[in-house]
């Protein structure tokens, strides 16, 4: 189960970025090539950030898709998985682009029910004065 590394690398992005808050939601973006079941990605994500920042958030997984163009007949054709041949013309002369990607497109944090002080005061004057 490949996944879990990949969980373990999301969780470490996270955590930079999260920078200590609590975090609700997370959105990977993983090209197609990397073959990532979401089930089995939120399963192993559930388990490597138990106790972390990131304990119950919710993981948001976005599939590109590869991109292959055929040397013969210059077509261009976006697909969730890998063809072995042109399906335009058959031809197996493909140049493959992209797919292969996992970039951490976004995080939610979850929001403070409440921040201690008061919310009248003027920021700028710590002592509350007027």
């Amino acid at each position: 189960m490949h996944e879990y590394g990949i969980a373990e690398a999301v969780l470490h992005a996270v955590e930079r970025r999260a920078a200590g808050r609590p975090v609700r939601r997370a959105r990977v973006r993983a090209g197609a090539l990397l073959r990532i079941s979401e089930p089995a990605l939120n399963q192993a994500f559930v388990l490597v950030s138990d106790g972390t920042v990131a304990d119950g958030a919710h993981l948001e997984v976005i599939v590109d898709p590869v991109r292959m163009t055929c040397g013969r007949c210059d077509r261009t054709t976006a697909s969730d998985g890998l063809f072995a041949m042109c399906p335009a013309c058959g031809s197996t002369d493909l140049a493959i682009e992209g797919g292969d990607g996992l970039v951490l497109e976004s995080i939610e944090l979850v929001e403070a029910a409440h921040a201690p002080g008061n919310s009248r005061r003027d920021r700028a004057d710590p002592s509350g004065s007027p």
